[in-house]
């Protein structure tokens, strides 16, 4: 190892790799697994993983294939999410009397994080420096004293992580719109929200079209603001069948990601002694926020081909079934290359590469993530790259369709289950039909809308079903006056994370039982059931003890909130609890695509919900038909000297969770306070590369007053990405981020498009 700085500073800078997976991969999962959990538990644990008859990895949500699986059905990045389940450390009683708010405030997100399983419910008192026990009981009166004692049941907001299964998840919206409110914010409202209302307005369903099959079929995939080597690992192999099936691969985004340069399977012999498989073809290093300019390019050109009768365009399917194609087609064609290349940041020259690579292809996919979703502009960037399939007609057809790649294991699931705080009619009145109450009408607020309505007071309880709320938001300085403002404030969590300590005035921990446990209930065993990247709802089975005896399901604490909360409800909420056989009796008849859910999920173990784009080329739009769209062209003013930052993982963290201080793919060892930044940019600033920065963001608001805010002491790395561009990593610069920066129409915040200065530090 080769210090690029003095060793008080505690980073190694390397080169990043060219390859990803192979041997290190296996390495990590097996060092993970086997210090955390036991040299022999850790390893048997993971032969469970995803497969018919174990658990569903608490990790990604990437799919499984379906009614398939290999003997190692798991991922690097899954073998640290299951150790870090299964953790033997236990966060107790005399762990929380000895360590107060405040100590534990000033400790890393990974340290708290390292602290083990939470082993017992928790209670802070009013004016206490420290948590102390509750017994189940108390804490369940404790809600419902809170919840019943609020003069409207709007002053509640009821959170949910993409962790939970769908049998909580169902649970959880049933009570809480008996109990008065549609006040449901989640995960998906800071990661893919803009996905879904792209695609609800464009193809008229707010999900992927695609299968597995269809991925490792497609004649050309295009790969936009994602990075599967970290975020979604197992995606590589089915990015390699598809290359070894003789398909194109396109991938755009600021960084060159390792992932996606070459993989070597760990499965296989060549993956461990040769050169892997090379995946991408053409990388477009796009500017951060140039993806409208970029994807308007590729629309142009494909149109330019087609004028000069190259017999592009599938005139066909967009005379059946789309709307819109003639202002589409001006609109693209009265867009100036100029224009497109400057805001871009990708000359014509590259992008044509790219188009002769769709031109080629009769089946074609587009993946995307974050990259794509958490800009002002996401639902533009996410309805143009599906207007760019329905230009060849790359909808509801095998190895062709839209790929929206989610984050957390059931985040779609829950979001199917009626986890919305916009619901659509229909599921209103299915709870109406099936549970004899009047659900709430009105919208409710989602995640931006819960922390503004926090922090103005409008807000007095707040109850998390998992997540890291406080950590993963923007804006860290508001949402801790938010959530002080609460009267009660309830974290139901595996895992210790700063959303635990910025609380209201009271506030409740209480320990869930984890994916990878049994669920022993009264009428036995319980298994649960999720839904993947793609659509398929499978079983998970817990393979292993529960971390203590006092963690509890989050069927159980669903059930015993509302049972106390709601005491004259006609829900049998204890019996439900007792066997979630009858929670999804009642899914099947509430939710579409659901009927015979017990019965079809025992005979078959998984099965695909069904997709009226992907089976029938039915779109469910108000036209009718899948909706070309226009977008202008409007760029970020960033003022001279400034950059344009976005906010990024490191391969060694999942979302807020943070594994290490190391990025291996990027060659950051030690630190995770650096600035990626173009080696031509640090000498234009007159700095030199490893210098320490202080970041400082600009926020213009609508007075034209320009807000700052400043993270410091963060050291500078030379970087392949444009000129301009800086990037950072995800949670530690949220609090740059005013909370009023989202996305137009989904309210995202704006994570990956932040105006910054950097400051050289005395």
């Amino acid at each position: 190892m080769t210090d690029k700085f003095s060793k008080e500073n505690r980073i190694d800078i390397r080169a990043p790799k060219e390859w990803a997976a192979g041997i290190p991969a296996v390495l990590s999962a097996y060092t993970n697994v086997s210090s955390k959990v036991g040299a022999i538990k850790g390893p048997k644990l993971l032969l469970d993983a995803n497969q018919l008859n174990g658990f569903d990895c608490p990790g990604c949500a990437w799919p499984d294939p379906l009614h398939e699986r290999a003997t190692f059905e798991f991922c690097e990045n899954g073998a640290k999410a299951i150790a870090d389940e299964a953790t033997s450390e236990r966060a107790d009683a005399n762990f929380f009397a000895n360590h107060s708010i405040e100590f534990l405030k000033q400790q890393s997100d990974k340290w708290l994080n390292d602290q083990g399983r939470i082993a017992q419910p928790m209670r802070l008192a009013e004016g206490q420096s420290h948590y102390r026990p509750i017994s189940w009981d108390e804490a369940f009166a404790l809600i419902a004293k809170q919840l019943n004692a609020l003069s409207s049941p709007h002053q509640a907001a009821f959170y949910t992580s993409g962790r939970t299964s769908n049998e909580a998840a169902f649970l959880y919206q049933l009570f809480v719109r008996q109990f008065g409110t549609n006040n449901l914010p989640d995960c998906s409202n800071m990661c893919h929200e803009s996905s879904g209302v792209a695609l609800g307005e464009t193809i008229g369903i707010g999900k992927g079209t695609v299968t597995l099959k269809d991925l490792e079929n497609a004649e050309a995939i295009f790969v936009f603001g994602q990075n599967p080597g970290s975020n979604h690992p197992r995606m590589l192999s089915s990015l390699q069948a598809a290359k070894r099936n003789g398909a194109k691969i396109v991938t755009i985004n600021p960084l060159d990601e390792t992932g996606l340069k070459r993989f070597k399977n760990p499965q296989e012999v060549s993956g461990v002694l040769g050169e892997g498989t090379a995946l991408r073809d053409v990388h477009l290093a796009v500017k951060i926020n140039g993806d409208v300019a970029l994807i308007k390019g590729l629309c142009k050109l494909l149109i330019e081909r087609d004028n000069q009768g190259q017999n592009v365009l599938d005139h066909n399917f967009i005379k059946a079934h789309c709307h819109g194609f003639e202002e589409f087609k001006a609109d693209i064609e009265g867009t100036p290359w100029l224009d497109i290349e400057f805001q871009s940041g990708v000359e014509r020259g590259q992008l044509e590469l790219a188009a002769d690579i769709a031109c080629g292809s009769k089946k074609t996919i587009a993946c995307w993530a974050m990259g794509m979703t958490q800009h002002k502009n996401a639902v533009a960037n996410i309805q143009l790259i599906t207007n760019f399939l329905m230009l060849q007609g790359n909808l509801g057809k095998p190895g062709a369709g839209v790929c929206p790649v989610r984050g957390h294991s059931n985040v779609q699931g829950d979001r199917t289950m009626g986890i919305w705080e916009k619901p659509p009619q229909s599921l209103l009145d299915a709870i109406q039909t099936e549970f004899a109450f009047t659900p709430p009408q009105e919208h409710g607020v989602d995640a931006v809308e819960c922390a503004q309505a926090m922090y103005d007071g409008k807000i007095k309880v707040l109850i998390a079903l998992g997540g890291n709320f406080y950590r993963a938001m923007p804006d860290h300085d508001l949402i801790a006056k938010g959530l002080a403002n609460c009267n009660l404030t309830v974290q139901i969590a595996t895992k210790l994370n700063r959303s635990h300590l910025h609380t209201g005035r009271t506030a409740l921990l209480l320990p869930a039982l984890g994916r990878t446990e049994i669920d022993h209930q009264p009428s036995g065993i319980q298994w649960v059931t999720v839904e993947n990247s793609m659509g398929v709802v499978q079983t998970s089975h817990g393979k292993i003890p529960p971390a203590t005896k006092h963690v509890m399901s989050e069927v159980r604490m669903v059930a015993n909130i509302a049972e106390q909360t709601l005491p004259d409800s006609n829900i049998d909420w204890r019996g439900l609890a007792d066997n979630y056989h009858g929670i999804r009796e009642h899914i099947g008849k509430v939710i579409p695509g659901f009927a015979d859910f017990n019965q079809r999920i025992i005979d078959e173990g998984e099965f695909a919900l069904p997709n009226p784009v992907r089976d029938q080329r039915q779109f469910n739009t108000p036209t009718q038909k899948a909706n070309f769209v226009c977008h202008p062209l409007r760029s970020i003013a960033v003022p001279d000297g400034c950059f344009l930052m976005m906010s990024i993982r490191s391969h060694d963290q999942f979302n807020t969770t943070v594994y290490t201080d190391n990025d291996r793919y990027r060659g950051i060892y030690g630190s995770r306070r650096v600035v990626f930044i173009n080696a031509e940019d640090i000498a234009a600033l007159g700095l030199q590369d490893g210098e320490k920065v202080d970041i400082k963001s600009h926020w213009q608001q609508p007075n034209g007053e320009v807000e700052y805010r400043i993270e410091e002491d963060y050291r500078l790395v030379s970087f392949a990405i444009p000129k301009g561009n800086v990037a950072s990593y995800y949670p530690e610069t949220n609090n740059l981020i005013p909370l009023a920066s989202v996305a137009d129409k989904s309210n995202t915040p704006a994570y990956k498009s932040i105006v910054v200065s950097l400051h050289q530090r005395d």
